[in-house]
């Protein structure tokens, strides 16, 4: 095993997953910032994870809160929040009168649709200052020890206990 470079800090354990959460951090608060800029002041974390575990077909609030690792309750409150502040609405479903269907509305779907525009301008960000190979390699690591699948709607539910 190749020895580290000798200008490269020692680290322990413990400091791999703060710098991992705080890259994270780093990328959402920016995200947020420039969102409420563009009109989506109102936006939060847990809304993001909300608003792309209602995907493009819309769903229940059961199916909501299991995508999101929440009860029906929390997902509920959630859902009542995001129609409050418009980003999406409940409808009728067509196949069963008996339930209510979660879907984006236009606000909603501007939000996804600008939240992916900032995040490719943020990656950019992460190239010009790490460089495009070391990035890249970054996330291909990562790729490689992350099991299963990288992306996990329910970690908004992992976050709140």
């Amino acid at each position: 095993m190749a020895d580290a470079p000798q200008d490269r800090q020692a680290t322990h354990g413990f400091e791999l997953p703060l710098l991992l959460f705080a890259g994270f951090r780093s990328l959402i608060d920016q995200l947020h910032a420039e969102l409420a800029v563009q009109g989506h002041p109102d936006l939060r974390p847990a809304h993001g994870f909300a608003l792309q575990a209602v995907g493009t077909a819309g769903t229940t609030a059961g199916e909501l809160g299991r995508r999101l690792g929440v009860s029906k309750q929390a997902a509920g409150k959630t859902a009542d929040r995001l129609e409050a502040l418009g980003y999406v609405e409940r409808t009728d479903d067509p196949a069963d009168a008996r339930r209510r269907i979660i879907r984006l509305t236009p606000h909603g779907v501007d939000a996804l649709v600008r939240s992916a525009a900032v995040f490719e301008e943020l990656r950019a960000s992460w190239a010009e200052s790490l460089g495009a190979e070391r990035l890249g390699d970054l996330e291909d690591a990562l790729r490689t020890v992350v099991p299963g699948p990288a992306f996990r709607l329910d970690a908004a539910g992992w976050f709140g206990g």
